[in-house]
């Protein structure tokens, strides 16, 4: 809940705020805490509360995180201590629920806790991979460089991952351009030349016959057909939520033809990234490795980095298990062995995400020159047949009537 409160501040000014907190004894502690002088409490209730009806609610958006991430190192950077800078921010944002979770951040750090520990109780919002972070840049006294470099990571990972989206929005839109289409023609536009024919007693051309016997069969058993579908889809969705099934679809998405390759691109970038961003903050390797399996989007590359990391403890070194495992490619293999050798494995790493993200860039810009061709021609080729059986009707009309 929140408090409405009127205060004095050590330099004697006036202020008034809210401050979230389990009750009002808690929410006098913080103000205590924060050098606060309190002159009036009281809860405060709005009449109506957005945050907590679910239609009006809005999460937070990763460039919101990344924003945030940089302009709190600047302010920190500027000698504003860590209280007042997130009071700042707070009042900057324009999002509700971001707006509430900085405030309680906030009263957390006024409480005594650390930056990493408040940031840990909104994992929703700030996942472990970031407050980690933070928590290793708190002890190596450089917070302020984590938080530009964790702010690099994000914007990173969610260039490649709208990369990927937008390859697919182009077939996604001609799919369902062409479904609507067809649907049109046929539950519409056919029925008018079947009447018209009925209506002169002759025979429907052979391709017209075909496509009316194809739409008389969907309208009688395409309930029992798309019930079919739609019950194998639901099944298989729910058997890729448990994790035998992501597992095995991880196993089938990387043994894909073109999109394979693709995503295992995207994931050892990706490990890379996290390796080289944590190794740069000071933290040991085995907890990087955790990190780095934790935030892997693939079951298969999970379970290899759960092996390296195994092997690593064992005191097999980082590269000499990643080579026993095909799913790391070569040159990561390579990098991160002289990363070992030189003591430079963050910048060796960075090298390999700049080659992967740029190999990974061109074949999807391959398989999108590929797929759209080979959409066009489907849909040509469905429109095709399906405008061949109204022209024949359309002549077989004619000569009728005629």
């Amino acid at each position: 809940m929140n408090f409405s409160y009127v205060a004095y501040t050590k330099d004697n000014k006036l202020v008034r705020g809210r401050i979230p907190a389990d009750n009002a004894v808690a929410a006098t502690k913080l103000l205590k805490y924060g050098g606060y002088r309190l002159l009036s409490l009281k809860e405060h209730t709005p009449f109506i509360s957005f945050e907590r009806i679910s239609l009006f609610g809005k999460g937070v958006k990763t460039s919101e995180i990344i924003l945030f991430s940089r302009q709190l190192a600047l302010l920190l950077e500027s000698g504003v201590d860590i209280v007042t800078s997130f009071e700042l921010l707070q009042e900057q944002s324009a999002n509700r629920a971001f707006r509430r979770v900085l405030g309680e951040v906030a009263a957390d750090i006024r409480g005594g806790s650390s930056l990493s520990e408040a940031l840990s109780k909104h994992p929703k919002v700030f996942a472990q991979i970031y407050y980690r972070a933070v928590s290793a840049g708190e002890q190596g006294g450089n917070l302020e460089m984590v938080l530009r470099n964790m702010a690099d990571y994000m914007d990173r990972v969610e260039k490649t991952q709208r990369k990927m989206k937008g390859a697919l929005t182009y077939p996604a839109i001609i799919a369902v351009v062409a479904v609507v289409v067809v649907i049109v023609l046929v539950y519409f536009v056919l029925p008018t030349f079947t009447e018209l024919f009925d209506s002169f007693g002759s025979d429907l051309p052979l391709i017209t016959q075909i496509l009316v016997n194809i739409t008389e069969w969907l309208t009688d058993y395409g309930i029992f057909l798309f019930g079919t579908i739609g019950v194998a889809l639901l099944a298989l969705i729910l058997y890729v939520r448990t994790p035998a099934g992501k597992y095995w679809l991880s196993g089938i998405i990387l043994r894909l033809p073109i999109i394979g390759l693709i995503v295992q691109l995207g994931e050892l970038s990706r490990a890379c990234q996290t390796i080289s961003l944590l190794f740069r903050a000071g933290l040991p390797l085995p907890e990087i490795l955790t990190q780095a399996r934790n935030s892997a989007g693939n079951g298969i590359v999970a379970e290899a980095l759960e092996g390296v990391h195994y092997d690593l403890i064992r005191g097999e070194g980082l590269s000499g298990p990643m080579r026993k495992r095909p799913v790391f490619l070569p040159l990561m293999v390579q990098m991160v062995n002289v990363g070992e050798e030189t003591g430079k494995l963050d910048e060796t790493l960075v090298t390999v995400v700049s080659t992967y993200e740029i190999e990974a860039d061109d074949r999807i810009g391959t398989a999108v020159t590929l797929i759209q061709p080979a959409m066009l021609i489907i849909v040509a080729l469905v429109v095709a047949f399906i405008a061949s059986a109204l022209v024949s009707s359309m002549y077989g009309a004619y000569e009728a009537f005629t």
